[in-house]
């Protein structure tokens, strides 16, 4: 074919794809590129509270039971269930194993409650628990796992009594949009109860002062790529409003970790200090979050929500930012409980313990609830 009418076909063929009408097809270098992830928040807030015990045949049981022989506890955290919501993770500390549905039931001094318990803390907003306490073999090995299942369950992650050997070295991180925050816990007793034989790592046990246990979970969840890891520790005196000097030891071993950001504490049952220690803070005792004592002469219906936001700093590392404690109480009338914000009463009583080590002055923001 000659040049010339080479080119003319060349040039009509090119015209008449012009005119055709279909659609230009796009190159790779025109396709639709996809939308970048969003960055992760540089800042993340947490809520923790305190311990959750269902004590048997008294004003909660009686009041959460339903006609049909079941119970609703939904009513006993619904007053508190914006706070606890409102937080990106929001932490509780079930301190007991539940039982069977249907049960049967047992109370104080060795506990198998009712699993509808974590439907509500499921309900109220709950993210996160920690299971290690000196109750966790209550109902045996059995009643450790029910408990995990039904947290399971319920949408709620756990960490402190495990059902294997592989998941109690498997660390505990919630991914909050890109920001990862490990959590580990330990308790410093099974109130005499042996370790199952050959299932030693059921139950996070800390012999304290000694914390190697927990610093190398926490250390386990540093190397998965938490940016924030949370120590919860259940020790050690009952009804006494300021830590002893073994917790005091614990928590400062902890915090001196890079590994440890923030130490929640349980099992006084009352509310105890706050304290910042360097750029870090323990809370050493939440006090009761849901609890009937017949303890009398103690301030167990006092209660605290911790609340510390975490804000990612020049060297990318979350420090807190901003440390408050929410005073709360748990209201017992004759056939109901509920956890309310304090009154001005028990809010003063509450603030005044917090600031017994110097939270306060360390930047300690007591709010309303």
């Amino acid at each position: 074919m000659p040049a010339t009418r080479s080119a003319a076909v060349v040039v009509l063929a090119a015209l008449l794809a012009g005119c055709s009408g279909g659609p230009e097809q796009p190159t790779s270098a025109q396709a639709p590129a996809e939308s970048p992830a969003p960055p992760p928040p540089d800042s993340v807030t947490l809520v923790a509270t305190g311990d959750v015990l269902v004590h048997q045949g008294r004003a909660l049981t009686t009041g959460a039971r339903t006609p049909d022989g079941s119970y609703d506890f939904a009513g006993v955290f619904a007053p508190v269930a914006g706070l606890i919501g409102a937080a990106d993770l929001a932490v509780c500390h079930l301190e007991t194993p539940v039982a069977a549905d249907g049960g049967p039931y047992r109370g104080y001094p060795s506990f198998a409650v009712q699993p509808e318990i974590v439907d509500a803390l499921a309900g109220a907003g709950y993210d996160l628990c920690s299971t290690a306490s000196n109750h966790s073999l209550d109902d045996g090995f059995d009643g450790l796992t029910r408990t995990l299942d039904a947290l399971e369950a319920a949408g709620i992650r756990s960490t402190g009594t495990y059902r294997t050997e592989e998941a109690s070295a498997e660390p505990t991180i919630v991914d909050l949009d890109g920001v990862r925050v490990g959590h580990v816990a330990a308790t410093f007793g099974l109130n005499g109860v042996p370790l199952p034989a050959g299932r030693e790592w059921s139950v996070d046990v800390a012999d304290l002062p000694d914390v190697e246990g927990v610093l190398a979970a926490a250390a386990r969840a540093r190397a998965a790529g938490a940016d924030v890891v949370v120590a919860s520790l259940h020790c050690c005196v009952e009804y006494d409003n300021d830590p002893t000097p073994a917790q005091v030891a614990a928590v400062r071993t902890l915090l001196a970790s890079p590994d440890v950001d923030l130490v929640l504490g349980h099992h006084a049952h009352v509310v105890q200090p706050f304290e910042r220690i360097g750029d870090e803070w323990v809370a050493y005792g939440l006090g009761n979050h849901l609890a009937e004592h017949a303890t009398r002469g103690y301030p167990t219906e006092d209660s605290v929500a911790a609340r510390f936001t975490f804000t990612r700093g020049a060297d990318g590392r979350f420090t807190v930012s901003k440390a408050e404690a929410v005073p709360l109480r748990i209201e017992i009338g004759a056939d109901a409980v509920r956890v309310v914000p304090a009154d001005p009463e028990s809010s003063a009583r509450i603030a005044a313990v917090l600031d017994r080590r110097g939270a306060v002055a360390a930047g300690l923001e007591v709010v309303p609830g």
